[in-house]
């Protein structure tokens, strides 16, 4: 092996085994490789042969990066397969399925943190060969246009459809990944926007938490299965909606979703509507979230917390080793019972609620400071 003063260039050669029995045309007794180097491997590699040919041959490289683990967990997840099931598409489209599409399309946004349809085409034609060896040996440059991106958009954007698939994708992957099916965490969120407001459109004028009621925005309502985080179901509503009806629709997607009873659904105090508590009673499920003063107004809170006080029930601890390994008090309280009543798709309940009147140990030192 020699290399010269060029730092950009080495030379590698290469002798075959001694071996008797082993015929070798005295072309390739010698074999020497000129490897172009260059910082980030993207350009052409040459390869010549000698003494007796002269070929060049050229070989392109391609970054491989984290395609090929994007599209195999996509794969694993059966994305492609579900997506052509459940979205119907044109007859006569020719090229990769509306599903391997999509897959190619999330590996450019997940890959590059970019969402813009018109970088997918020049991006997906550095890495044909990488998608190909990945499984999708029909990808072609045309799978990628711009046009063919908004057509899968316009299947995506049928609230029907893309319901029966996500409720398939959402027992596939418990199924494949054996997840523990016992807590989901429901909860809404919104995304402002300083596009004008159309009266048909998603982005509306409503309370906004991000405190820029100028703002149009639109609600997420978001699903995920504890404690793991993995989203469950998504709904996408006008920014003018309230929170407490968006609750009920999506549980009920979760339930069919995960066909088990007896889940535990954790909100904040927007689930806590008597109706969403009691749907989810009916269905022999179980739900834990504070209660606002809407629910349980101050002077009947201070009520309950002296007539427990005067019959001296026994208060309940909440206590953690801090860094200091002592155990220190971080809340105490009571747990009482309640029984509610109220009708249910026609229906009669009447369920017994534990309830837990909780004080926290540091604000109410902030409260006495202040």
């Amino acid at each position: 092996m020699a290399s010269n003063d060029n730092k950009n260039l080495a030379y590698y050669r290469f002798m075959p085994p001694n071996d008797n029995n082993m015929k070798i045309k005295p072309s390739l007794l010698s074999l020497t490789i000129i490897l172009t180097v260059r910082s980030f491997l993207d350009e052409i590699s040459k390869l010549e042969y000698t003494p007796s040919m002269k070929e060049t041959l050229n070989i392109e490289t391609e970054r491989a990066d984290d395609i090929p683990l994007l599209l195999a967990h996509m794969q694993r997840m059966n994305i492609a397969e579900l997506l052509d099931k459940h979205i119907p598409v044109h007859g006569n489209r020719k090229g990769l399925s509306l599903g391997n599409v999509i897959m190619v399309w999330l590996s450019h946004i997940l890959s590059e943190a970019n969402h813009r349809m018109n970088q997918v085409q020049e991006w997906s034609n550095l890495r044909k060969a990488v998608v190909r060896s990945c499984g999708l040996s029909a990808f072609e440059e045309g799978d990628m246009t711009d046009d063919r991106l908004a057509d899968v958009l316009r299947a995506l954007s049928s609230d029907i459809h893309w319901s029966a698939f996500e409720q398939e994708l959402m027992g596939n992957l418990v199924r494949v990944y054996d997840l523990q099916k016992e807590c989901v965490r429901v909860d809404t969120t919104t995304v402002s926007s300083y596009a004008e407001v159309n009266e048909e459109g998603l982005l509306q004028l409503g309370y906004s938490k991000d405190h820029r009621p100028d703002l149009a925005q639109l609600k997420v309502v978001l699903a995920c299965l504890d404690p793991l985080g993995m989203p469950l179901a998504t709904e996408v509503l006008s920014g003018e909606q309230a929170d407490d009806p968006a609750y009920l629709p999506i549980i009920a997607r979760v339930r069919e979703g995960l066909d088990k009873q007896g889940l535990l659904y954790v909100g904040d105090c927007k689930m806590a509507a008597l109706q969403t508590r009691a749907s989810i009673q009916f269905y022999e499920d179980f739900y834990v979230c504070p209660l606002s003063s809407v629910q349980v107004p101050l002077d009947q809170l201070q009520q309950e917390v002296d007539i427990l006080r005067k019959k001296e029930k026994q208060i309940t601890r909440v206590e953690r080793v801090n860094e200091k390994n002592e155990r220190i008090c971080i809340a105490q309280g009571y747990e009482t019972s309640q029984e509610l009543t109220t009708e249910v798709n026609g229906q009669t309940q009447i369920w017994p609620e534990r309830r837990m009147l909780i004080q926290s140990m540091s604000a109410a030192e902030a409260a006495k400071q202040s």
